[in-house]
């Protein structure tokens, strides 16, 4: 008889059992040593095709129906059988319990690699940052969901599939300008929106009290301009939620039409921290998934070979080729993310000079994971470059930014270098790039008289010049015409209020059922 293995696995195969004993001895090393608060975890081994299913529904395990996923299941799978891209190795889903689905492909190595890094790493970022407490509910998400699918396909049997198709591509194209961007709102309950789904007021409050009218406040206005003000406040104008503003104010949608406009919005809201944490996300469950493969090793739990597996697939994934390199695309978020935290870490360990004057409150206090918990909790790629990318990883990184505008300079210049002036404007410029508020367009509904003519008028504030593309801007407004049922326009305008461009749409009308 032979003494049993002291090691998780032998080798490339795997079966549940193996996968059970990775989990438990992940799970040992991310509390007991990392410190890791974790959602229950479930995960589910799946094949190649359903992990393209998966991708074609943004990797939620349950979705309605649309003809858009297919396509983009088509259009995944042919380039995925032909070679030209491989496929994920996990999909983690932000929930309670937290979902992890792993690849039956995957070797026993790979298996402990994404359990470490999804199970555990974006486990942990998806129930502690902030963010995400504040705009997701992984309690209710999954329950949401199963309501949402039955909801839409009811419809189809009740109004047509025409209809409801051309409602939800309308609301897929306003997807992105159907949330809100800014705390201050009630944190979102899915489990109390299924329950009031069919429950909806006829009205809302009303807004204004007409007895302040009477309040002296300052030179007297006219008449017509009291009148845009009391409209414009009852109807909560200017709003940034377009699909918001149509779910409550569309005079010709119908009460299903508008659930399907809230059902895409409540998902809008549940992925938008994601859209702002790709960098801290990522870096953190590669952080920790480092720890803990490196700690499996140290304890003798993986053998060699295994390890040095493991280590390939990680160079791989943190990767960042050079400017010059035909593949950069930007900045690798693995990479980048990765890289920031291990620095923090040698800072609040093992800190030099030049980390004592950039960071003085984290500089040299020993405890790197309390550290890196707090970062975790608290802050979002753009506040977490600002604040903790350091000289040195810019250095390491042979980090500089151009300068490209040809309304201030003939040609591109180098506009910051590796001086203290020039550190602090990288980091700015880069955590700059990560800002919902630069990089999204601020598009908001300013004004319409539904008593008149009911033209729809929105305005595009340009920040640095960045335009709308002429053609995106046509279509997305040909959805929002149809779905408002009238005229609408849109306005691009600068800082100085001057009027750059305008576009006028017309509805084409949505089919309709009884």
């Amino acid at each position: 008889m032979t003494a049993p293995s002291r090691f998780l696995f032998e080798g490339a195969d795997w079966d549940f059992s193996t996968l059970q004993r990775i989990h438990d001895a992940c799970e040992e090393i991310s509390r007991s040593e990392l410190g890791l608060d974790v959602y229950p975890n479930q995960i589910e081994v799946i094949t190649a095709e359903q992990m393209l299913d998966a991708y074609s529904s943004v990797g939620m395990p349950l979705f309605y129906k649309h003809w858009s996923f297919g396509k983009h299941f088509a259009y995944q799978e042919a380039f995925y059988r032909k070679g030209f891209t491989g496929l994920a190795y996990e999909i983690v889903i932000n929930s309670s319990p937290c979902i992890s689905y792993l690849m039956e492909e995957n070797t026993a190595t790979m298996q402990a690699l994404v359990i470490a890094h999804a199970a555990f790493g974006h486990n942990h970022f998806f129930k502690n940052n902030y963010l995400f407490r504040q705009w997701t509910d992984a309690d209710g998400i999954l329950n949401y969901l199963d309501f949402a699918k039955s909801y839409v396909a009811q419809c189809e049997e009740r109004h047509g599939r025409l209809a409801v198709e051309q409602t939800l591509d309308a609301a897929h194209a306003l997807m992105s300008h159907g949330i809100d961007r800014y705390p201050g709102k009630k944190k979102l309950d899915l489990r109390a929106e299924e329950k009031r789904a069919g429950k909806r007021r006829l009205h809302e409050e009303r807004a204004f009290n007409d007895l302040w009218r009477t309040v002296p406040s300052g030179p007297a206005k006219s008449e017509a301009l009291l009148n845009v003000e009391r409209r414009r406040k009852l109807l909560g104008l200017p709003q940034e939620n377009l699909l918001y503003f149509l779910e409550k104010t569309a005079p010709r949608l119908k009460p299903w039409q508008r659930e399907l406009l809230r059902i895409v919005r409540h998902i809008a809201q549940y992925f938008y921290p994601q859209s702002q944490t790709k960098v801290m996300n990522e870096g953190t469950a590669t952080y920790v998934h480092y720890r803990i493969m490196t700690r499996l090793h140290e304890q003798g739990r993986i053998s060699d070979g295994n390890f040095l597996e493991f280590l390939q697939s990680h160079t791989n994934v943190v990767f960042q080729p050079d400017f010059d390199d035909q593949r950069f695309s930007g900045f690798n978020p693995y990479a980048l993310g990765f890289a920031m935290m291990q620095d923090i870490e040698r800072i609040v360990r093992n800190p030099d000079a030049e980390d004592r004057e950039w960071f003085p409150e984290i500089a040299g206090t020993g405890d790197a994971l309390a550290v890196l918990r707090n970062i975790w909790a608290n802050y979002r790629d753009e506040s977490f470059i600002s604040q903790f990318l350091s000289p040195r990883l810019m250095r390491h990184m042979r980090m500089f930014h151009l300068h490209d505008d040809p309304a201030e300079i003939a040609g591109i210049r180098v506009n910051a270098i590796h001086d203290a002036r020039g550190y602090r404007r990288l980091r700015r410029e880069l955590a700059r790039q990560y800002d919902v508020g630069y990089i999204d367009p601020n598009i908001e509904v300013l004004d319409v008289d539904l008593a008149g003519d009911r033209h729809l008028m929105l305005r595009h504030a340009v920040v640095k010049g960045a335009r709308l593309s002429e053609t995106d801007a046509r279509r997305v407004l040909q959805h929002l015409a149809d779905l408002w049922s009238y005229d609408v326009s849109l306005v691009e305008v600068d800082v100085t209020g001057n009027v750059l461009k305008e576009y006028v749409v017309n509805p084409r009308g949505l089919a309709t059922a009884a």
